[in-house]
């Protein structure tokens, strides 16, 4: 128990004298997740929007598809995404197999189903009557579609950030198109995993409490923008 206290507080000490190779992982790990998540939200959103304001044969059947995907596995997307960019693959021809590029695409096929289904969740739990009036008062479809998407703008926010949250936990892709190069495509999770087969448990357990306030950030921000948002209604 002793040796587990002792690696926690070498860990604490390793994040909070900014240790270079910490710090780099940690970095790297933001600039992909944050890179990932962006694209996807250019790509989810509009889909989203598409999917809801239409009306056509087996809409039904689509969204339970990407409902499908939330938990596809991560490795399975690895494997896609290194025969399509691996030298006898279609795209083999760029040459980005193992870099962090190849890596932001393969968390884009990742996260790009769940956050289409979420945001679709969240424009169909706005009510009926502010489509109704945005009608009305006589907006076409993109000012009714851009109305309900800003009443139901904390709910998508969730929908981004769960799909951020997805993108930086996740450790199978990121090995098999990344290659865990220390020092270029080497993030928090597949560092964890490789730390710890060495017997590096310090480093290992300090990268480890970086993901989880990571994690726990990705919690807190929805919460607190919904509360602060109720407050201000409220007044």
């Amino acid at each position: 128990m002793s040796e587990l206290a002792d690696a926690f507080v070498t860990a604490l000490k390793l994040i909070f004298t900014g240790d270079p190779e910490v710090m780099a992982v940690a970095a790297r790990t933001l600039g992909i997740s944050c890179s990932a998540t962006f694209f996807a939200a250019l790509i989810s959103i509009p889909i989203a929007c598409l999917i809801h304001f239409n009306h056509f044969k087996g809409k039904g059947t689509l969204i339970s598809i990407l409902q499908t995907f939330y938990a596809i596995p991560t490795v399975l997307v690895g494997l896609l995404v290194f025969i399509i960019f691996s030298r006898a693959g279609p795209l083999g021809g760029l040459g980005i197999l193992f870099t962090p590029q190849v890596m932001v695409i393969g968390q884009v096929v990742l996260i790009s189903p769940l956050m289409t289904g979420l945001t679709v969740s969240a424009l169909s739990g706005v009510r009926p009557e502010i489509r109704d009036t945005a009608v009305s008062l006589g907006a076409g479809r993109l000012q009714m579609a851009r109305t309900v998407l800003v009443e139901a703008k904390y709910a998508t926010l969730t929908a981004v950030l769960i799909g951020f949250g997805r993108a930086i936990s996740e450790v199978g892709l990121a090995i098999m198109v990344g290659g865990n190069i220390r020092g270029f495509t080497r993030t928090l999770t597949t560092a964890m995993s490789l730390e710890t087969s060495m017997g590096n448990i310090e480093l290992s357990m300090a990268l480890g409490i970086i993901l989880l306030s990571l994690a726990l950030i990705v919690i807190i921000i929805p919460s607190w923008i919904q509360q602060r948002s109720s407050r201000v209604q409220q007044r």
